[in-house]
């Protein structure tokens, strides 16, 4: 038996071990824990899943054990989040500074901003969110106007930033900034952490068609922000959240692996148009399902592959890129799918003659609109593509 299987078996025996049952079915909407200062649970198991794998270090597994990691390399990783797929665990708290701000601090910070930001980030003691978009700077995000003045003490930041996740429960944000507006577009942005306790800031959470929000509207008045919040270069914060962005895309890729809420596609269909043996009716609808469940296949595969290339040391930029724009795309489809097989009951909204499985299917439907323009519309992510990947002309 050679390494990563010992590994992998002890992975499986202590998931057996400390993953209540309770923590092995697919969380409801709003079940999932929001790690940060504030951190809330809704059981007692839920709070014993957190706390058992925040002591192991698997909240973030591929990080340095000094930096609060579980210190595993890319393969070993890869064993811990298939052995928590195939047992159904649920991931034990969601905070965007592991999958996003935190690999790019590993490669960007100072020894000082690892150090004060990265092991309670690994701890699930501080919270992030995003501040990149702005009211006029969604797709073009280059054409951002948040200013940030320098002086003697750092920066002043002043302008608003909106669509940002979980800014009404975040500790801190890493904001791009305008640091320099007699430069070129992406020549005058700087990255900043910017703590969301500072005067000055004020968070308006946005209502959504799904009956969701998440989304929220931040204003900055005059918020002071110290310079040893920099990351990277001054007027160097393009180049930084290019990186940023090919981790954002690669966590999005990665969100159907992870147990997260929303109705099973096969489960609903067969159910709602359920035929002999079980097997659905409709011919149409059972191949576009079974296309389906075939993309989903090809996707945690090519996610496989990305793992492999990344410990190889190698490019994920390409595959990462097209990742996103397929996962937006199937999902979308699949929604669809479900409401059609649904029918009427699949436009549900108050619960009155419906049921909870039909409820979640419209909500879903509806927020699958949002996957194709987060983290990048399709049409630009089809522009990077062509461009970057496959190389077409302008």
């Amino acid at each position: 038996m050679d390494e990563l299987q010992i590994f992998r078996t002890g992975v499986t025996a202590w998931l057996e071990a400390n993953c209540p049952p309770s923590m092995r079915t697919p969380p409801g909407d709003g079940e999932l824990v929001m790690s940060g200062s504030q951190v809330e649970f809704q059981s007692e198991d839920q709070r014993l899943w957190y706390e058992r794998m925040r002591d192991k270090g698997w909240f973030a597994p591929g990080w340095p054990l000094d930096l609060g990691g579980g210190g595993l390399d890319a393969a070993h990783v890869r064993v811990l989040e298939t052995e928590m797929t195939r047992l159904h665990c649920r991931p034990p708290q969601i905070n965007l500074g592991i999958w996003m701000i935190g690999p790019v601090l590993l490669e960007f910070g100072t020894d000082e901003q690892k150090q004060t930001f990265l092991p309670p980030t690994a701890r699930g003691k501080i919270g992030w969110c995003q501040g990149f978009s702005e009211p006029n700077a969604g797709s073009d995000l280059a054409s951002l106007k948040m200013s940030a003045v320098q002086d003697e003490a750092g920066f002043v930041v002043n302008g608003s930033k909106i669509w940002t996740s979980h800014a009404n429960h975040a500790d801190y944000m890493y904001a791009l900034v305008r640091s320099d507006n007699q430069a070129a577009k992406q020549q005058g942005i700087s990255m900043l952490l910017i703590d969301m306790k500072s005067p000055g800031i004020e968070v308006r959470p946005i209502d959504l068609i799904s009956g969701k929000s998440h989304f929220c509207q931040v204003f900055f008045d005059n918020v002071r922000v110290p310079a040893k919040n920099l990351v990277g270069a001054l007027h160097g914060g393009w180049g930084v959240a290019k990186r940023l962005l090919q981790h954002e895309r690669t966590a999005m890729s990665k969100f159907a692996e992870l147990n997260m809420p929303g109705p099973d596609l096969v489960g609903v269909v067969r159910r709602a148009c359920a035929g002999s043996e079980g097997r659905i009716a409709n011919a149409v609808l059972r191949d576009k399902v079974a296309g389906l469940e075939m993309e989903a296949h090809v996707q945690r595969l090519t996610q496989q592959r990305i793992v492999e290339m990344a410990k190889a040391r190698q490019d994920v930029f390409r595959a990462a890129a097209t990742m996103k724009y397929q996962m937006a795309e199937t999902e979308k489809r699949s929604a669809e799918t479900m409401v059609a097989a649904l029918g009427l009951q699949g436009l549900g909204w108050e619960s009155e003659g419906f049921s909870p499985e039909e409820l979640e299917v419209t909500r879903q439907w509806l927020n699958a609109k949002s996957l194709s323009i987060a983290g990048g519309s399709s049409e630009i992510q089809l522009n990077i593509i062509a461009k970057r990947v496959l190389g077409l002309p302008e």
